[in-house]
């Protein structure tokens, strides 16, 4: 690809009002949950990112991917601090948060045993999951229509960022283990691997919070939450094609081209530098 994208780093601070962390999106409980408990997986999972990049650094050539891993690592680091704050809000509403990202840690920590090669293929195989599952929400703005501010701003921020670097870790992959079969067949591999462990969590994770949220029982919203995702609009249903294009031999992230996203991302620092603009004056 002839796509080039040099990511950037943004050290926002969002202040995320603890008391609205499961009421912050006005869809109910079950959607709000549903995004609650994506944020418990990036703490742990970013921090492998880094470290399976890590582990090549010094095999990699070229001034512009040398510069672009280093910013990716930058952007990373900012997005597990931020979900540690957001995870810790989540904690204070008796959600448990702990439990699972010990799940999460010890299962990384196992990953970390395997072969340098499908710890990096696990990881572009993961930044894929997360390019689709950002692209989802710039997409579809009644996701994040009419949420809590600094909870918005946290995911569209996210997922900004997400679309941004969503090539780095496979342009690095390519350049130190090739384009050939054997590549291809362990990123593959890494990328079934790695979405069957993803959502074998994720699903009883998510029941959980929605249970210690008290809709266990609430039929209305598990339909809600069904429709958003796979009934209408459906729209992970609708993100399947993209999900899938991982498994074509010239696969690369930017034949998906949302490059026009990136252009909300200096309205949405100016907003969040009026968060604390706000705060001052509230103290």
């Amino acid at each position: 690809m002839t796509i080039q994208v040099d990511p950037i780093r943004r050290n926002l601070r969002f202040g995320l009002p603890k008391d609205k962390a499961i009421s912050w999106n006005p869809a109910g409980l079950h959607v709000t949950q549903f995004f609650n408990t994506l944020s418990l997986f990036f703490p742990a999972g970013e921090r492998f990112f880094i470290q399976s990049v890590r582990n090549y650094r010094q095999e990699i050539v070229g001034d512009d991917l040398k510069e672009q891993i280093s910013a990716f690592i930058g952007q990373e680091g900012f997005h597990t601090r931020e979900h540690e704050e957001y995870n810790d809000a989540l904690v204070a509403a008796g959600m448990p948060v702990e439990a699972m990202d010990r799940v999460v840690v010890e299962l990384l920590e196992l990953v970390k045993k395997a072969p340098r090669s499908f710890q990096l293929a696990a990881t572009v195989a993961l930044e894929h999951l997360t390019a689709v599952l950002g692209d989802v929400l710039l997409r579809n703005d009644s996701l994040l229509k009419e949420v809590e501010p600094h909870f918005s701003a946290v995911w569209r921020w996210h997922a900004i960022e997400e679309t941004e670097h969503k090539a780095v870790c496979f342009d690095a992959y390519e350049q130190v283990l090739g384009k050939g079969i054997k590549a291809y067949s362990l990123r593959v591999g890494a990328f079934v691997i790695a979405n069957l462990l993803f959502w074998s969590l994720y699903v009883p994770f998510y029941t959980v919070m929605v249970a210690k949220g008290g809709g266990l029982l609430n039929l209305k919203g598990w339909g809600k939450v069904l429709n958003l995702t796979l009934g209408r609009p459906g729209v992970l249903r609708r993100a399947l094609p993209d999900w899938l294009d991982f498994f074509r031999p010239g696969f690369h992230p930017w034949m998906h081209d949302n490059r026009h996203f990136l252009d909300l991302a200096d309205a949405l620092v100016e907003e969040v530098a009026n968060f604390d603009v706000n705060q001052a004056k509230a103290a």
